[in-house]
């Protein structure tokens, strides 16, 4: 339940092509999401800016950080949006966030907003 596999991952440049051409988005605070429902299983990757985070270490820690919030809290995220799509979760703010407490706050508002 707990597990963030490589089947999961989201790396097709086809996939990805098609959630920003088709996919839907939504924002709260610090942390944006594009989503779309798929007929296969769930596929997630995270991103974050350049231009917000030159050094790499801070954008890997950020992407690390994105993705331990979504590996601890699926059942959110398949609770709102279903069993079946593809998204990918951003980190929208030059500040980098102080813990995962942060991001899962953010997340959790976002898995309720309607």
């Amino acid at each position: 339940m707990f597990k963030f596999p490589s089947t999961e991952k989201l790396k097709a440049k086809k996939d990805i092509d098609r959630l920003f051409k088709e996919g839907q988005w939504m924002s709260v605070g610090s942390l944006r999401i594009i989503w779309l429902s798929h007929e296969s299983h769930t596929k997630i990757g995270v991103s974050t800016s350049k231009r917000y985070f030159k050094k790499a270490v801070h954008r890997n820690r950020v992407k690390r950080l994105l993705r331990e919030v979504y590996r601890l809290n699926k059942p959110l995220l398949h609770q709102r949006f279903g069993e079946n799509i593809h998204l990918m979760l951003f980190w929208t703010s030059p500040q980098l966030p102080k813990n995962t407490g942060e991001i899962k706050e953010l997340y959790e508002k976002l898995c309720n907003k309607l």
